[in-house]
């Protein structure tokens, strides 16, 4: 499990626990003994002691300072209050335990977890913690609404879904959701279609154009360079190698990539035109061909409700407010405790009763125990979850395994593995696959037996087909100089070597190699969906569907949004 420090205050209080450690010392420090002012809010609070021993033998404080431990919860809660020059907290006529607005500021990216960062930068916010958090915010009967000001989002077109069903839920709790932005993008446009009312800054700018791509092919650069792409594929759409080996995309890649730009456009046209009910489809695909829309021009189309900076739109509700957090306060106690976790330092817990086990298969699926420092990694690693899945299967407290899979794919022989492992808890529990951005190839592969299947209208799957290849080097090498010379034994010992392509006796080896895996990929998937080889083979081939036709083909059982954007 990745987790990630919240603030930059629990930093700061992680680097302060060395100064506090080393006061422990019966040496006194050399700095001046100074009292501090009496109104310095930095101060300590510890009865006024300074360098005495703390209440029940406690350590010596700091001279001045007092407990160093106290110094450092000083440290963390006036870091949260806004200096003099600071925007205030609350509007004047807040009171608590009174109706009013929550002021919430949305920025950064959405992702699936949270990722642990030594510089506290990374603003990665869970999906699940998100929805969570407005759960929690609608249970206080005095927030009326919030105002929410969003700074740019980052989040692919199936996070945003379900972002968009989190806000719907709030609203639908009765509670208001106000929106301001200084400018914004696609996806943060999109967010802001879910909000009752727009506010945009003076001089800022929309911008809503269409969903597109962009393959980049190198075959021409290696060609000039003496680098041979030596790769064979089992699938006519199996073409993750065509980058390397061909000079533009397939006519199915094309057919591909026009489905799922095709799928995306429809849903951004739906996303908006539900959010604005004076925008009829027709009318947003006028707007996404214009594109681009300085602030009088949104206003005027229809793409928000006023142009205003963000304090005047605030006012103008009327209502007392205070500022929310996006997140829960941390109790740097319990930050700090999280983190020994992570660490090692103090023993992980589980749930004792009945539950439902949520495991996260995000990123590539690899052999062994995967790569990353202490654990933190972002790969679906066989020696790693096979395990945690075995557990789970005999922990008769666990009633049911929801897998949440992003994962593009990666390894066959840990795909197989993962497999048998989903099998095994499938034989004792359900177990249900909730597929992200991507579940496809090796993601799918490991999804495939899985006793239902859910996904997104924008959701990538499918791809059941193999590739494989190498990059020749040995003409490239020449051009610089260097010369090799191949031994061994046996008349494929040096077939794998990147230096000359494959002769026609290698290449038919690692074909039926390849066929051979491929057979077993689609019988996993015949035997998951309760269909037969023979009608899994013309949905397979190596294709990417989206989540609308593989609903349609029946390789997954259900859309989670399919009409709530």
């Amino acid at each position: 499990m990745a987790i990630r420090l919240r603030s930059r205050s629990i930093l700061l209080a992680a680097a302060l626990l060395p100064l506090a450690a080393a006061c422990k010392s019966d040496a006194p420090p050399r700095w001046s003994q100074s009292p501090p002012p009496a109104d310095d809010p930095w101060a300590a609070s510890a009865g006024g002691q300074t360098g005495a021993a703390a209440p029940g033998g406690g350590s010596p404080g700091l001279p001045g300072l007092g407990d160093p431990m106290t110094l450092v919860k000083n440290v963390v809660e006036n870091l949260k209050r806004p200096g003099p020059y600071d925007a205030p907290d609350a509007s004047a006529d807040y009171v608590a335990g009174k109706p009013h607005l929550g002021v919430m500021t949305l920025a950064g990216s959405f992702g699936e977890l949270e990722a642990y960062s030594w510089s506290g930068g990374d603003d990665t916010l869970p999906l699940r913690a998100f929805a969570a958090r407005l759960d929690e915010l609608a249970a206080d009967a005095d927030l009326t609404g919030l105002v929410v000001r969003v700074d740019g989002v980052g989040a692919s077109l199936p996070d945003l879904a379900e972002l968009r069903a989190s806000l719907a839920a709030w609203r639908a709790k009765g509670k208001h959701l106000y929106c301001h932005t200084e400018g914004a993008a696609n996806a943060t446009y999109l967010l802001l279609a879910a909000c009752e009312r727009i506010g945009l800054a003076p001089t800022g700018d929309v911008m809503l154009a269409g969903p597109s791509a962009m393959p980049v092919h190198l075959k021409g650069l290696l060609d000039r360079l003496g680098v041979t792409a030596d790769f064979l594929h089992v699938g006519a759409y199996k073409g993750a190698a065509e980058p390397l080996t061909r000079d533009r995309p397939s006519k199915e890649m094309e057919e591909v990539l026009g489905a799922i730009l095709d799928q995306r456009y429809a849903t951004m046209v739906a996303m908006v035109s539900e959010g604005r009910p004076g925008l009829t489809p027709d009318v947003v695909k006028a707007r996404i061909d214009e594109g681009l829309f300085p602030a009088d021009r949104a206003l005027a189309a229809g793409l928000v409700d006023e142009v205003t900076p963000f304090e005047a739109f605030r006012d103008q509700l009327g209502q007392p407010w205070a500022k929310v957090a996006v997140e829960p306060a941390d109790d740097s106690g319990a930050a700090m405790m999280k983190l020994a976790r992570f660490f090692g330092a103090v023993p992980a817990t589980r749930p004792s009763g009945d539950h439902v086990a949520l495991v996260y298969a995000l990123g590539d699926v690899v052999d062994g125990s995967g790569d990353g420092v202490m654990g933190a990694r972002q790969q679906i690693a066989s020696r790693t979850l096979v395990p945690t899945l075995r557990v789970l299967a005999a922990d008769d407290h666990v009633k049911a395994v929801v897998l949440r899979i992003d994962s593009g794919g990666g390894s066959a022989l840990a795909s197989e593995l993962i497999w048998h492992a989903v099998a095994a808890v499938k034989a004792k529990k359900p177990v249900v696959v909730s597929m992200s951005d991507v579940a496809a190839s090796g993601g799918y592969y490991i999804a495939a037996g899985a006793t239902r299947i859910y996904a997104e209208p924008d959701t990538l799957t499918g791809s059941i087909g193999v590739v494989g290849g190498k990059l020749a080097l040995g003409p490239a090498l020449a051009k610089l100089g260097v010369t090799t010379y191949p031994m061994g034994r046996g008349r494929r010992a040096t077939m794998f070597a990147s230096l000359d392509p494959w002769s026609a006796d290698e290449k038919v080896a690692v074909q039926a190699m390849m066929q051979a895996t491929y057979q077993v990929f689609v019988g996993r998937v015949a035997a998951g969906r309760g269909k037969t080889p023979a009608e899994i083979e013309p949905i397979a081939q190596g294709r990417v569907w989206t989540g609308v036709q593989a609903k349609q083909l029946g390789l997954v059982d259900k859309l989670t949004i399919s009409k709530q954007h």
